[in-house]
């Protein structure tokens, strides 16, 4: 959510299937794959917009023109519960359903939301938020603060298996609370308005984290009646935000329509958004240019460069890097040079300007552009680049010393030129440049020696797969959550549920645990700093590049905004004729 890629993560976030799942996930994707099925058969029967309806317009039924506008922001999200989601294309569903106790607005500030005003302690340590009165649930019973209470509660049990439950780690008792503790989180509702939250340690960013959708209320006696099949089913998705899920079917459509118990239904002009489902970049182009779809997110990359000279044509720069993940529990990745040597040996100039059309960045350090430092206007890469003599952690210019150094690194590892090195597995979903990615990691390790096998999965299956650590190697990404580098360095603290690859190292935990301990900003900085010295020396991913959002967007779509964030605001649009 970086909202983990953040992301859809197919274009963001971001091996043989083994018996190894973490059993939650398992229990999960049983069950998700069970309800859709449900769902298929039962929605197939009713009624609903088409997918192949014009974007612009859907009958109300008494021979009224409604604003029903359709988009293509990826494919079957994995999950829409904002507690279990952890991908931007889910994300971007949930933002539209839900609201959380602050929002972030058009020019990126924090803003009200469901509370209309807040209060910090002079040190920092406590919150206390004042709710809109009279806020009402979209089956039109009263939301209160003790939802939000619960919520959050919820998100940080251990029965939840959140992927973002680190993300209230900063949270009085937070520590009991993941341990099985349900009540020890510091958050309380003092009354039906009014929620107090109590810092176990200083977060800077805490009011951002308040406007994220994993902090979204969700409804106790929904979920408690339905279990997690709640997020699954239009009739029981209870929501809160300006709009609902009405309609849903898997592989076609999420059909949301107008929230009329949202506090601020009369800025609502869309009477429905339709989410069009589709993973193939190409129909989904076809739907664009034949007026189905009004905007769409997923380009095919060999029309990148003709439609880069339309109108239409939008490139965003948005704060996250695309990176590859190696398991590290499992030889040959469990040893820091083998690691090193894939990274070196990637030509990460041509993967951008070429494989990517000059649609992403070539990364030389993990933590990109547009993060802020220490300083006011400063930036984190700029400073990471001047502690480093005014170098990136991997040179982009020299790709034939690269070469050379991950050669010798291999050799020094016991697999020169990279004899007794089994053949590696790469695991991808086919969307947007990932598999031509592959392809091109195939050609530059073979250079080295090593041979790659490519495992292209669906991506309601790559994500809970990845998760889980079942794979060898596996392209990934994040987004940031919030304009902070620990969106980014957290990932990879020992135990996270974001930390696909499984890596771990007391140093760099260490010095991750002293940057949040520390209400000195310099030293916060300072901290995170070393975090990811050790996280580029050890290699513990692969930065490949930096992301922007590519996308198309007809003019007839007015008053929407896409964030650097990576999310797209649909729901104060309009569509004009």
């Amino acid at each position: 959510m970086g909202v983990a890629v953040y992301s859809s993560i197919a274009a963001y976030m971001v091996g043989n299937r083994k018996n190894s799942m973490e059993e939650p996930q398992m229990k999960k994707l049983a069950l998700l794959m069970a309800v859709a099925l449900t769902c298929s058969l039962a929605f197939t029967a009713c009624g609903g917009a088409s997918s192949s309806a014009p974007a612009t317009s859907a009958s109300t039924g008494n021979g009224a023109t409604a604003q029903q506008l359709a988009v293509q922001i990826g494919p079957d999200p994995e999950t829409i519960d904002p507690a279990l989601n952890s991908a931007i294309d889910g994300a971007n569903m949930i933002i539209h359903a839900f609201e959380t106790l602050l929002i972030i607005d058009k020019d990126g500030k924090v803003a009200p939301g469901q509370a209309e005003s807040w209060e910090v302690s002079e040190d920092g340590m406590e919150y206390t938020f004042h709710l809109r009165s009279d806020l009402k649930w979209s089956d039109g019973s009263d939301l209160t603060a003790e939802d939000f209470e619960w919520s959050w509660k919820r998100a940080v049990s251990p029965d939840t298996a959140a992927p973002y439950a680190d993300l209230f780690n900063m949270i009085k008792g937070f520590d009991e609370a993941a341990a099985g503790d349900f009540d020890a989180l510091a958050v309380e509702a003092t009354d039906a308005t009014t929620l107090k939250v109590t810092l176990a340690k200083p977060c800077a960013y805490f009011d951002q984290l308040a406007a994220f959708t994993t902090y979204s209320p969700v409804q106790k006696a929904t979920i408690e009646a339905n279990g997690d099949a709640w997020a699954t089913n239009p009739a029981t998705y209870v929501s809160n935000g300006s709009f609902t899920v009405t309609d849903w079917v898997p592989g076609e459509y999420i059909l949301m329509s107008k929230n009329d118990n949202y506090w601020n239904a009369e800025a609502i002009k869309l009477d429905s958004i339709k989410f069009v489902l589709m993973e193939d970049a190409n129909a989904s182009l076809s739907a664009y240019e034949n007026g189905e779809i009004l905007m769409v997110k997923d380009i095919p990359g060999a029309e990148v460069t003709n439609l880069s000279k339309r109108e239409d044509f939008h490139l965003d720069p948005i704060l996250g890097t695309y990176y590859i993940s190696m398991q590290t529990e499992k030889a040959p990745f469990n040893d820091a040079k083998v690691r090193q040597a894939l990274s070196l040996a990637i030509d990460r100039k041509y993967i951008a300007e070429t494989v990517m059309q000059g649609t992403y960045t070539a990364a030389g350090n993990f933590v990109g552009t547009g993060l802020a430092d220490a300083a006011a206007g400063s930036s984190f890469m700029d400073t990471a680049i001047e502690r480093n003599g005014g170098k990136t952690y991997i040179d982009l210019e020299d790709h034939e010393g690269n070469v050379a150094k991950a050669k010798e690194l291999l050799k020094e590892a016991g697999y020169e030129n990279g004899a007794g090195l089994p053949t590696l597995e790469y695991s991808t979903n086919d969307a947007g440049y990932h598999v031509a990615l592959a392809e091109a990691l195939q050609q530059m390790y073979k250079e080295i020696g090593v041979n790659m096998e490519i495992n292209v999965l669906e991506w309601s299956s790559f994500t809970p797969t990845r998760r889980a650590g079942d794979f060898q190697m596996a392209r990934n990404g994040w987004v940031c959550d919030y304009n902070d580098a620990s969106s980014l360095l957290d990932l990879f603290t020992t135990g996270n549920g974001n930390n696909d690859g499984k890596y771990t190292n007391a140093k760099y935990d260490e010095l991750i645990n002293k940057a949040h301990a520390t209400s000195n900003v310099e030293e916060y900085f300072d901290y995170l700093h070393q975090a990811e010295d050790v996280l580029m020396e050890d290699a513990a991913m692969i930065p490949v590049a930096y992301y922007n959002d590519f996308y198309l967007q007809s003019e007839k779509l007015q008053g929407t905004w896409h964030s650097p964030l990576g999310y797209w605001y649909f729901m104060y649009g309009s569509i004009a004729e």
